[in-house]
């Protein structure tokens, strides 16, 4: 059935449905195997892309002593594998999901983005072995009117087993196929929920005795005035208050600092600044304080003490050194079962959205979709831009959590649910909590409640469950 372009009769849509639907609980094909083993080079691909280095994947020694007994890929990988990347092989075609997405390609419902994704792993996949998934339609919905354009969602299943037959694990995948240009641009919105029209903001006062310090935001640098006899002042001064000297110089900070104190400035509200906003006194490692704000962090998560970097920013025109959480270490150590509690936090983390990490992990994942490495046709499908692909949220989520829990944690299953979307030039926060924990024979299940939000909202939430050692 093709789209003529004009108003379809509800007996017209009505029959397309019944048509896409009749895929739905019919006989799944063969397993298709994967076009390569899992191997070495696509899980560093994978790690680099994600900065996840998790030992178990990239370190023989650690991986021979682990649970494992061998370099072992990221479950979050599972249906990278299978995916049948930029020239799939005839086989793919006939997979019954992707026939239901040929008919809404033909239809007019050219554009995609994942909603949800469920992960199941009964175990990691080692070096060598072939991946073969099976694909089954599990519904189509009616036609639905939503923000990004009106379409239909599609629910399928892919079961991945080995070339003997051992299933590894699963995966419940729901897309919206839509019509581009049918839908409303997202637009970022106030606390309240009300969109405020933007000012510029106000523009620094440049002078003789702090250009040094404006110059240096331009060149990346946090500078702060120093006097040769070693005080450090901020803001700068005309004159050391300690020695009396007018011939002062500045040092590089480092940028890394702790919370001294925060507010949240609530009314009124100032056109020229996005809220919520915090203005935040940040005690500097060189010693000096520094007003700034603090970004990507909502304010019930902002700790007295917690450590903070600087990052330049356009705050709506002008470049500002603001502050944000520090992205926690990775545990080098695996947490014990008996050491974890519900109610558990894990600390923010902060991931700066960059064009790069949008490509370059669609592109570890073997995900194709030109809406999110090319611009031009991302604009064309009715984005602003392009945007993070859900295969990338998954692993970011994991990577969030095992470094947390630690190398030899275990993974058992991933389930997220997409919100608003990740564009360049944003930073996802992802946050977790410890919300269930079940004993074992040896150690226990904990389970993991997740959220990574943006300056629009929420990008994913979901939860993730792992087992941890006695």
């Amino acid at each position: 059935m093709t789209d003529t372009n004009q108003e379809r009769t509800e007996d017209d849509k009505a029959a397309f449905l019944e048509q896409l639907r009749s895929s739905i609980g019919g006989a799944v094909n063969a397993p298709l195997p994967a076009r390569d083993a899992v191997n070495q080079a696509m899980i560093r691909h994978w790690s680099d892309a994600m900065t996840d280095f998790n030992p178990v994947y990239l370190d023989a020694d650690h991986a021979a002593k682990s649970a494992h007994g061998d370099i072992v890929a990221p479950p979050a990988m599972l249906n990278a594998w299978g995916m049948p990347g930029l020239v799939p092989p005839e086989a793919a075609s006939k997979q019954p999901g992707v026939q239901v997405y040929a008919d809404l390609d033909a239809a007019g419902y050219t554009s995609v983005v994942a909603t949800n994704s469920e992960h199941t792993y009964n175990r990691y996949l080692k070096l060598g072995e072939l991946v073969h998934g099976s694909m089954s339609v599990v519904d189509v919905t009616a036609e639905k009117k939503t923000a990004l354009g009106i379409g239909h969602f599609v629910t399928t299943r892919t079961e991945y087993t080995t070339a003997s037959g051992e299933v590894i694990g699963a995966m419940t995948f729901r897309i919206l196929k839509f019509k581009p240009g049918t839908g409303r641009m997202a637009q970022v919105a106030d606390s309240d929920g009300t969109a405020t029209p933007r000012t510029g903001r106000p523009k620094p006062g440049v002078s003789r005795d702090n250009r040094f310090f404006w110059d240096g935001i331009a060149e990346g640098e946090l500078r702060i005035q120093k006097c040769d006899c070693g005080a450090l002042h901020h803001p700068p001064m005309v004159r050391c208050p300690k020695c009396g000297a007018y011939d002062l110089g500045y040092v590089v900070a480092s940028g890394r600092g702790k919370v001294y104190s925060h507010v949240e400035p609530v009314h009124p509200k100032a056109r020229a600044f996005d809220y919520p906003l915090v203005v935040a006194l940040i005690e500097l490692e060189e010693g000096t304080r520094l007003l700034s704000n603090l970004v990507n962090l909502d304010e019930d998560q902002i700790k007295i003490g917690m450590d903070v970097e600087v990052v330049i920013q356009d705050c709506n025109g002008v470049e500002l050194p603001v502050f944000r959480p520090v992205r926690p270490p990775r545990n080098e150590t695996t947490l014990r079962f008996a050491d974890v509690e519900v109610g558990d936090t894990l600390a923010p983390c902060p991931i700066p959205i960059t064009p790069t990490l949008i490509v370059s992990t669609a592109i570890a994942s073997r995900d194709y979709q030109d809406v999110h490495h090319d611009r031009d046709l991302a604009i064309k499908r009715g984005s602003p831009d392009i945007f993070m692909n859900i295969l990338t949220s998954s692993g970011l989520s994991s990577r969030f959590v095992t470094d947390w829990a630690g190398p030899d944690a275990i993974l058992k299953d991933l389930k997220i649910q997409l919100g608003v979307p990740n564009y360049p030039y944003d930073a996802m926060t992802m946050t977790g909590e410890v919300t269930s924990r079940t004993a074992g024979d040896n150690g226990g299940t904990v389970e993991v409640t997740i959220r990574g939000y943006n300056r629009m909202g929420n990008h994913l939430t979901g939860s993730i469950s792992l087992d941890l050692p006695a």
